[in-house]
């Protein structure tokens, strides 16, 4: 027995002797590369000569920015995995290893696998402590869709969102847009540009006041509106913040809920017109190659309107846009709605639960961001009232990838509205100008 132990003790201390080689395998390639050169010039020269000549070369590789930049990553990635060994092994996780280290706005991002036993659902439930034991904002864990051993692990040391004013729309200089590309919303915490796709989706946007909410629906109007070939329909509770885009509008509503059911009369009767066409074309839905106008309805203050006083008016209202959301997706009708919370006292859920793509900027509570974004959501840790009160703008996107995305809203300030709307109308004036020489 005693002779049996110590043999398992050594074959123990042998394994974790080559583990540990192995998790610094990067400094001793460089320590033994250096030395070998040492000694072998130390053979052709003297000692004094081979030691600064090394160091010449060390020296050169540290001073080139190119060289520089190869090496701090690969020393930095080296150093997150063994942390990532060190954080799995102190909260007693089945093995998950690290692999390819990528550096990231927020922090790092670790590929991972997991071994024979394990999931990364035992690091997501973990994720708090691993975030300790990494000295690390936060930890989120992403499973690859089509590999459940595999996935990636964000490493959030700092919030890349937070110390950004505003970030201007990458569209504000072009002359015209389609409406059936996908749209530029925003940047998320990793640099890269968010865009969303809108035929055959509707938007709701939610957050207290001056979140930022008219600011993202503009970018959604100006794109419809500088597609010459798109029809604007326009709801503005307040009569300011949509206005500027009349010019460009088949018809436009302030605060007044008669003349905005007769607006969503008139969207239904296109709708019902549309549905007619496509059935005598023997199609199901509305295609880019149809050549038939996309209809954006972009509704500011919904819970203007569906809070009047009349109980008649709010129903037909309430009704209206129900039909429009669920029956316009095929025909070619877009419905992008903003409100402050949009809970079931105001908006009936029968309403909200039809829109498919949802933005959560800032919220007082977890729950009020729920309401946006659907129930469950701030429990996983994916809630808008987690943004800091001063960022305008910041809030998380449902979009297609089916998991909120944080990111930070393009912005547009009053004047580049302006300009934008000017040329928006003028692209549209010389469009209807050709429909009459041509009808003439």
């Amino acid at each position: 027995m005693p002779a049996a132990r110590a043999d398992s003790d050594a074959v123990q201390l042998a394994v974790g002797a080559a583990g540990l080689l192995w998790r610094w395998r990067l400094e001793l390639s460089i320590v033994t590369v250096l030395g070998l050169g040492f000694a072998l010039l130390a053979g052709a020269l003297d000692e004094v000569a081979a030691g600064l000549l090394v160091a010449a070369v060390a020296s050169g590789v540290l001073v080139a920015p190119w060289s520089r930049r190869l090496l701090g990553r690969g020393l930095r990635a080296a150093a997150i995995r063994r942390a990532w060994w060190r954080a799995w092994t102190d909260c007693e996780l089945p093995r998950v290893r690290a692999g390819r280290v990528t550096q990231v706005p927020a922090g790092e991002r670790v590929r991972v696998r997991a071994s024979r036993g394990s999931s990364l659902e035992h690091v997501e439930q973990r994720a708090e402590e691993l975030a300790v034991c990494l000295q690390a904002r936060e930890v989120r864990v992403a499973r690859d869709p089509d590999n459940a051993a595999t996935g990636t692990v964000t490493l959030v040391r700092r919030d890349p969102l937070a110390g950004v004013v505003s970030v201007p729309w990458p569209h504000r200089d072009a002359e015209r847009l389609s409406l059936w590309a996908p749209i530029p919303v925003g940047v998320d915490e990793l640099g890269a540009t968010v865009t969303i796709a809108l035929p055959e989706r509707n938007v709701l946007l939610g957050g207290e006041p001056g979140a930022g909410k008219s600011a993202a629906l503009s970018v959604l109007v100006a794109t419809a509106a500088l597609d010459p070939g798109a029809r604007v329909w326009l709801l503005d509770g307040k009569l300011v913040e949509l206005s500027v885009w009349a010019p460009c509008a088949q018809r436009l509503a302030g605060p007044d809920v008669g003349e905005a059911i007769e607006l969503l009369r008139a969207l239904r009767s296109e709708m019902e017109a549309r549905y007619r066409e496509l059935l005598a074309r023997g199609k199901r839905k509305v295609t880019r190659e149809d050549g038939l106008a996309l209809h954006l309805l972009a509704c500011d203050e919904l819970a203007f309107y569906l809070g009047c006083e009349d109980r008649k008016q709010q129903r037909e209202f309430a009704e209206l846009l129900r039909d429009l959301v669920a029956r316009g997706r095929a025909a070619g009708v877009i419905v992008c709605a903003a409100t402050q919370k949009p809970a079931s006292d105001v908006v009936p859920s029968v309403l909200r639960d039809l829109f498919g793509f949802r933005l959560a900027l800032r919220c007082n509570t977890p729950q009020a961001s729920d309401t946006i974004l659907g129930q469950g959501w701030a429990t996983l840790g994916h809630s808008a009232a987690s943004i800091a009160p001063g960022q305008r703008g910041v809030g998380l996107l449902l979009a297609e990838d089916g998991t909120p995305a944080r990111l930070r809203g393009f912005h547009l300030g009053d004047a580049e509205v302006d300009e934008l709307a000017t040329r928006a109308a003028a692209l549209r004036a010389d469009g209807w100008l050709a429909i009459e020489e041509a009808t003439a």
